[in-house]
């Protein structure tokens, strides 16, 4: 392989791995992973100081609410590339160009599926009409952009010879990146590999162009067909925050960074990652969607780096190469350890937060999360850093929400009944309400209603402790369904009866970003 000269990038050589995450748009069509404005910004300055070299923003034909996180993304970030995806269509590319406009760096995403199934069933298309649609698609988003990426939908299940007349169509067409997706992640890594020999080999200019895989994980491969793709001259990774995505997810960036990195001998490429802050993006995605990291998921699942078995311990003991590839401060994991406490001040949780990597963050949140820590320094005897980071999340993530937690007083013990007090406020507007139930979290679950009415249905309600000890801070989590949309919201605090309010006062905010969709049917290639 040789060097290529890409629009956004300059001289791309063949150990350079380009991250193009998805988090923001295949990821967000997860059932309950919606997100406002705010999050999505927040996470898109994460995936930035992360080091992801493109962020899809989102799909911005899909709703008003898309295109405004696009066009706000592509406002707010200095140095990412920022893509928006796209059908076929001319609507769909001339809405992606528009929500980019003020994009320092910029790139249109278009799709149109290649498999026979799809085009039978899905485009009701001729093959001969679906290749004239890649090249008019990529024609017209050359209009906007240098940066024009072309992906054949469901193209590890497309005949081989229709598949490189519609790359070479799109590279004549002015496609500076060629996606082959595994849509419904059926494919087998060697044969998913063979793909892309068989482009490099078979169509002209596939030399000058950066290949991308995009692989989803229905059979658990989607790493493996990912890394699989690199070692046959993909230059480009298309993945997802802790895998998240359409069904069983997506390839998950921090498992194919940290492969490379400690597999170089294999696979000698690179990712500009930076590792340190992967744990840290981990956890703020988790917060922002309200689903926990299962706990033995690799890199960063909280069991990644765990070792209790006694010849593992042992080993673990007389070196820690015995049983661990990578240092767990490698990928942003430390040991939580008490450094703050009531008599600490502001200066000094600001300096921690850093250290976390939370980076600066407005003077407002600070000061929301910096009472909330001397509460919780009162409450508990020992602050961890966990502790730190489940009340900064809870604090700064929920700063834009239309209902926000005030105060609760509950009356609650054997002999009944139940009494929540609960005052919420709801876009500026402080309002309480007093309810019974059957048992605290029912009275202070039918408060919320009493001030928000609707229709959602609670089906999950789960606590655990953030941290160890009787003192702990309890991270509740509640899942609501309306209408068929499910979203899941989290909460952080010393005591349960209020963290179970934060909870569910989340899941609805989160309903609310739901009901404001308004998308066709989104596409997951």
């Amino acid at each position: 392989m040789t060097t290529i000269t890409h629009p956004s990038f300059g001289e791309v050589p063949p150990d350079r791995i380009i991250v193009f995450d998805t988090t923001l748009r295949d990821g967000e069509q997860s059932p309950g992973f919606s997100m406002n404005l705010e999050e999505k910004l927040r996470m898109a300055e994460a995936l930035e100081d992360l080091g992801v070299d493109v962020i899809e923003a989102g799909f911005a034909i899909a709703s008003p609410g898309d295109f405004a996180a696009v066009q706000a993304i592509a406002e707010r970030l200095q140095g990412a590339v920022v893509c928006s995806l796209a059908r076929s269509g001319r609507a769909d590319i001339q809405a992606a160009a528009d929500a980019l406009k003020p994009a320092r760096r910029k790139r249109i995403h278009t799709f149109i599926s290649t498999s026979p199934l799809h085009m039978k069933y899905k485009l009701q298309m001729e093959p001969e009409a679906v290749l004239a649609t890649v090249t008019d698609s990529v024609t017209f988003a050359r209009n906007f952009t240098d940066d024009v990426e072309w992906s054949a939908e469901d193209g590890s299940r497309t005949e081989a010879d229709f598949l490189c007349r519609c790359v070479e169509a799109a590279i004549k067409a002015g496609a500076t990146t060629i996606n082959i997706p595994d849509t419904v992640g059926y494919a087998i890594p060697e044969e998913f590999a063979a793909i892309f020999t068989m482009l490099r080999e078979r169509v002209p200019g596939t030399e000058k162009v950066i290949l991308s895989a995009h692989c989803h994980n229905d059979l658990g491969l989607a790493v493996a067909n990912t890394l699989a793709a690199i070692k046959a001259g993909v230059r480009q990774v298309e993945c997802t925050i802790n895998g998240i995505g359409e069904r069983a997810g997506n390839a998950a960036l921090e498992e194919i960074t940290m492969a490379l990195k400690t597999r170089h001998d294999a696979m000698p490429a690179d990712t500009r990652i930076v590792t340190r802050n992967i744990v840290r993006t981990s956890k703020l995605l988790a917060t922002i969607t309200g689903f926990d990291v299962q706990p033995n998921k690799a890199i960063v699942g909280r069991n990644a780096f765990a070792h209790e078995a006694g010849i593992h311990q042992d080993g673990m003991l007389k070196h820690a190469g015995t049983y661990e590839i990578m240092t767990p401060e490698s990928v942003g994991w430390a040991k939580s350890s008490l450094v703050l406490g009531k008599h600490s001040g502001r200066a000094a949780f600001r300096d921690k937060l850093r250290q976390l990597g939370y980076g600066d963050i407005g003077d407002n949140a600070l000061n929301d999360a910096f009472q909330r820590f001397k509460r919780l320094a009162d409450a508990k005897k020992v602050v961890f850093d966990e502790d730190i980071v489940a009340l900064v999340d809870d604090e700064v993530v929920r700063a834009h929400d239309h209902i926000r937690f005030v105060s609760l007083d509950v009356h609650a013990g054997s002999k009944g009944p139940q009494r929540a007090v609960l005052e919420l406020d709801i876009d500026g507007d402080v309002r309480s309400a007093e309810s019974t139930g059957d048992g605290p979290v029912d009275a202070t679950f039918k408060a919320i209603r009493l001030l928000f009415p609707h229709e959602a249905e609670l089906k999950l309600y789960q606590v655990h402790a953030v941290t160890e000890g009787t003192d702990a801070q309890a991270k509740v989590t509640v899942r609501l369904e309306e209408k068929g949309k499910l979203v899941d919201g989290q909460g952080a605090d010393t005591d349960t009866l209020v963290a179970s309010a934060r909870a569910y006062i989340h899941a609805l905010n989160k309903l609310m970003v739901k009901r404001a969709r308004t998308a066709p049917a989104l596409p997951a290639a």
